[in-house]
């Protein structure tokens, strides 16, 4: 998984610790739970039956123990892109999928995976070690010969000497501090702690700075000492440990540098290196905190403000130093392979309708959280489908299982397999059902908003290993405990509990930002604390020690997400609900207006503060500080079409919900509905737009995209709202116009589907 563990934008509410009394306080608080309901979405009341009995004998199958074997098996030796123990992997996969059942195969693909071949940290009396020690009782660390050294995957080669500034979380936010300081990092090497983004912008923004270099190190106050005890004591980053990952340009495309739009296939055009724009500019390179030190602690300058501060004992100052550092990079820059493997089980009824379901195998090193604990889940629902077909049942819907290969380096097995077979997915492909990384907590589900309604019914149906209450009784009582204002009143009085919206940071991003297809990742989380996310102790020891270590958690995944699976391919009427869509767009676009407005308000009150003189009144002689440039107050924008459009879909939403509940009631020839149902798979693709975002036509789809500076989090109408944030405000009357005609073709398109249904009802 490529999410940044340490606070970073993908770290949500549902990542808190609770107690049995939330389930109390649930109870008294929240809407009582719903008896099962008579019909399902998509299900008449004999399809329902039958549909409830077959979860069932599905859910029963999935089995803690063989998880944790397949986990021990698969976590044994390093296995990352191009290692012998990953091509290994995928042919043990390979011939479970097809002892299964399974019609599987394994897809290869030449991607650029450059590794280090020379690392140089050093300055004056000191001189990084840049690696990690093994902990004794821990055999598979000490694998030493087999690991990946510590580095960042895509850095350019490098040799820099220059003077370090710290940058805290090198955010835009945090460049700005920087010039209220009056201080500058252009020809300086930057020093930045991981969280808060992911870490490719940190490398990025520092360049368009004029940083020479940069150096990410993990900061104990965010996965190390501070938050509990460190490994093998408890769960946390030790003092050596350090945070592999890529600094590819993940919001401009994702997948292979040299290839983009297209797959990385034996034959394909590759671009030059030289030409790939996805490549960050300077070098960079990550160290753990016991490398950090002495760095931080030869800076001078100013003390850092009180939010800058981290857990090392010393005084965190700006600098930049009065000392150079020296930083040193090289690199094999070779073609390696990557393993897909895929696995399908052909529908019976609607085999040109896709149900796609995946989670990648390879890792940084070892890999047992991430991504084993989502994959030893996902094996046992493919062994469990297997079974089932074994036993004569044969799905409505073709399935597809997929194990991926090379996400870590930047989703790169899924990416080129998407972008190979982009025609025949744009053609058939109804749903993509991701997972990666899981522990113990609450069910943490983000997708499109299409499908919110059918997340909630499943979690309503799965029961929670530790409380023995259903998965969604639990989220409610975190949302009535830990959320938001909005969360908590939602939680009190909404049916459903949002989903999140998806940015990008592990294998669907090809699927839902590029081709439009609706998707879904889903997770257990919450409850661990993880400081070895990237590093030599992400581990089978680690993982049976302090993570999910009866694998229960393990099997509610398989359980969640096999469920999701066989809703979608059983039902008779694709379960989407457009109400839910049309609720979250209005949602959104009422966070625009307000962005707009807060954007004119604080430029109006940085000019009244800078006719008064107040920065350099306030600024202390001690410690001074400059007034920051003015803002040019925002022009008002015109949200007329957009209103217009959420208007027309909020009408077709309805009438497309009252005309599935009075056909679902008719019980209608399933044959009549195959149509429909090839039409409903296409619905999320109204959602893009062939010309894609400004400034990255990779990104198609208008609703959902990674933000240009934020990396993984989620930027919603994110042509519109960049626009705003980053005061392209001609631009974002442009995007304004390209999302209101989707949106408007989105409402045309299910009315048209809502009059379809009403003809089969007479």
């Amino acid at each position: 998984m490529m999410t940044d563990r340490t606070g970073g934008p993908r770290a949500r509410n549902l990542l808190l610790s609770a107690g049995a009394s939330l389930i109390v306080l649930a109870s008294m608080a929240a809407p009582a739970e719903s008896p099962a309901p008579a019909t399902l979405m998509g299900f008449s009341a004999a399809g329902t039956a039958t549909e409830l009995a077959l979860e069932k004998r599905f859910q029963r199958i999935p089995d803690p123990a063989r998880m944790r074997a397949n986990m021990q098996l698969l976590s044994a030796r390093p296995h990352h892109v191009g290692s012998p123990y990953d091509k290994q992997n995928a042919d043990w996969i390979l011939a479970q999928y097809r002892q299964w059942g399974w019609d599987a195969h394994i897809e290869t693909f030449q991607v650029l995976f450059p590794t280090p071949k020379s690392r140089l940290l050093e300055m004056p009396g000191f001189r990084a070690r840049l690696s990690e020690t093994a902990v004794a009782g821990d055999s598979t660390s000490a694998q030493q010969a087999e690991q990946l050294p510590t580095y960042n995957a895509y850095s350019p080669d490098g040799d820099v000497n220059a003077p370090v500034v710290y940058v805290n979380y090198g955010l835009v936010e945090d460049y700005e501090e920087l010039a209220l300081h009056g201080i500058s990092v252009k020809g300086a090497i930057v020093i930045a702690r991981y969280g808060h983004s992911w870490r490719g912008i940190k490398p990025k923004l520092a360049a368009e700075h004029g940083a020479l270099g940069c150096i990410i190190y993990s900061d104990p106050a965010d996965d190390g000492f501070l938050v509990d005890a460190v490994f093998p004591a408890g769960p946390m980053r030790p003092a050596q440990g350090v945070q592999r990952g890529s600094v590819l340009d993940a919001p401009l495309y994702p997948g292979d540098p040299l290839t983009p739009g297209v797959g990385a296939t034996p034959d394909a055009k590759r671009l030059k290196r030289e030409e790939a724009p996805s490549l960050p500019k300077i070098p960079v390179l990550p160290i753990s905190y016991e490398d950090a030190k002495p760095i931080l602690a030869a800076l001078q300058g100013p003390a850092v403000p009180e939010s800058w501060r981290g857990g090392l004992s010393l005084t965190y100052h700006i600098g930049p130093s009065r000392i150079k550092v020296h930083l040193k990079l090289a690199f094999n820059w070779d073609l390696k392979p990557v393993y897909d493997v895929v696995a399908t089980m052909r529908g019976a009824e609607e085999p040109d309708v896709w149900i796609l379901r995946a989670n990648h195998h390879d890792a940084w090193v070892n890999g047992a959280e991430d991504p084993l604990s989502g994959q030893v889940a996902l094996l046992e629902e493919a062994r469990a489908l297997g079974e089932l077909a074994a036993g004569g049942w044969k799905p409505k819907r073709t399935i597809m299982y997929f194990s991926w290969d090379g996400e870590e380096p930047m989703l790169l097995g899924s990416t080129e397999w998407a972008e190979t077979h982009a025609e025949e997915l744009k053609a058939h492909a109804a749903i993509y059902i991701n997972s990666d990384t899981n522990v113990r907590g609450y069910i943490s589900a983000s997708g499109s908003h299409s499908l919110e309604p059918l997340v909630n019914e499943v979690a309503r149906s799965i029961i929670d290993p530790e409380t023995q209450v259903t998965v969604a009784q639990r989220a409610r009582a975190l949302a009535l405990v830990r959320g938001s204002a909005q969360e908590r009143r939602e939680a009190g009085s909404r049916r459903d509990l949002r989903i999140d919206a998806l940015g990008s940071g592990s294998d669907y991003s090809v699927f839902l930002d590029h081709l439009g297809i609706a998707s879904l990742d889903v997770s257990y989380q919450g409850e661990d604390d993880q400081g070895i996310y990237h590093s030599i102790y992400d581990d089978f020891y680690w993982y049976t020690h302090f993570a999910d270590t009866t694998f229960v958690y393990g099997r509610a995944l398989a359980q969640t997400d096999g469920t999701l699976v066989l809703r979608m391919a059983q039902a008779d009427l694709l379960p989407y609900d457009f109400a839910a869509l049309a609720d979250t767009l209005r949602m959104y676009t009422g966070e625009l207006k307000e962005l707009l407005d807060a954007r004119r308000t604080r430029a109006a009150q940085r000019q009244a503060a800078l006719d008064a003189n107040a920065y350099a009144l306030t600024s202390d002689p001690r410690r001074p500080t400059l007034a920051p440039p003015p803002l040019a107050i925002p022009p008002y924008l015109n949200f007329a079409a957009l209103d217009n459009a959420l208007d027309a879909l909020e009408v077709a939403a309805a009438h497309y919900g009252k005309a599935r509940t009075l056909v679902q009631s008719k019980t209608p020839d399933p044959a009549t509905l195959a149509p429909l149902n090839r039409e409903l798979a296409q619905a999320e693709r109204k959602l893009t737009s062939a010309t894609g975002l400004p400034r990255r036509p990779w990104m198609q789809h208008l609703i959902y995209a990674p933000g240009w500076y934020t990396g993984y989090g989620a930027k919603t109408l994110p042509g519109v709202r960049e626009g705003i944030e980053q005061a392209q405000y001609t631009e974002a009357e442009a995007q304004m116009s390209a999302l209101a005609s989707v949106i408007a073709g989105e409402a045309a398109y299910v009315e048209h589907i809502a009059v379809e249904l009403d003809e089969l009802a007479k």
